[in-house]
């Protein structure tokens, strides 16, 4: 598993408008539904990083494929 945590994935994150609460939403696009939130941008991307993992733990228990960025 900590293969598929060092890779180079492209993270991609966003501002939520106070309108819808304010914060920060971090995905990675690649692994499809893989996404947090936080009040910060740094809250969010560890936040991230934790969903990541699970992420990868439930592909790998289920036998579906990673997808490896390019």
């Amino acid at each position: 598993m900590m293969k598929y945590l060092s890779l180079p994935y492209k993270i991609e994150l966003y501002t939520i408008s106070k309108k819808e609460g304010g914060g920060y939403l971090a995905s990675i696009p690649l692994l499809q539904g893989c996404q947090s939130d936080g009040l910060t941008p740094d809250e969010a991307v560890y936040n991230l990083r934790k969903a990541q993992r699970a992420w990868i733990e439930s592909a790998l228990k289920h036998g579906d494929e990673i997808p490896k960025p390019h």
